[in-house]
């Protein structure tokens, strides 16, 4: 209520200031604060632009820092769980397994499944160094299946695009000798 009386006041004596003026020069003196109050309209329409883009800006940088964080706490946990799982994954393959052992197993796949884990290598697809890492090579005598997996020596896992731990595979290798 007080800034009405002090801006009724103020029109009062801007009207007092302007009475003795003429017309002209009124609306050249209106005009001038017309312009300033333009002027100072687009900085306060510029600041909060500014603002606005700095907030929305904020919010997808949160939103990426979540997402990085819960992927960097999937990786963790599923670095800490994979020598337990590799163990288990050995001693099935040798048959050295007790039942109950198997089904722990199926679990701690189902854990990997759902935390959106992906296993990396199968025997047959081609080579591919940002994935599998060679530790061997096998000749063969067609060229269709050079640089192909032969063998899977350690299973490799990924989640998204993030390989966590890459494949570790025999690779096929064609010796064309002429």
């Amino acid at each position: 209520m007080d800034e009405e009386k002090d801006d009724i006041v103020v029109e009062a004596e801007n009207d007092e200031e302007m009475a003795g003026e003429k017309p002209e020069q009124k609306i050249a003196k209106m005009r001038e604060e017309l312009t300033v109050c333009r002027k100072e309209k687009q900085e306060y329409m510029d600041g909060w632009q500014r603002a606005k883009a700095d907030y929305v800006n904020a919010l997808k940088r949160f939103g990426e820092d979540a997402k990085t964080s819960e992927l960097k706490g999937k990786i963790k946990a599923v670095e800490t769980l994979l020598p337990a799982f590799d163990a288990l994954e050995r001693a099935k393959e040798h048959g050295e397994i007790p039942e109950g052992f198997l089904a722990i197993a199926k679990q701690i796949e189902n854990a990997f499944a759902s935390l959106g884990l992906e296993e990396i290598g199968k025997i047959g697809e081609k080579f591919d160094p940002a994935v599998h890492e060679a530790f061997a090579q096998d000749l063969t005598e067609n060229a269709e299946t050079d640089d192909t997996i032969t063998a899977i020596l350690e299973k490799g896992w990924k989640v998204g695009d993030f390989v966590i731990r890459p494949a570790k595979v025999k690779v096929a290798h064609f010796a064309n000798e002429k």
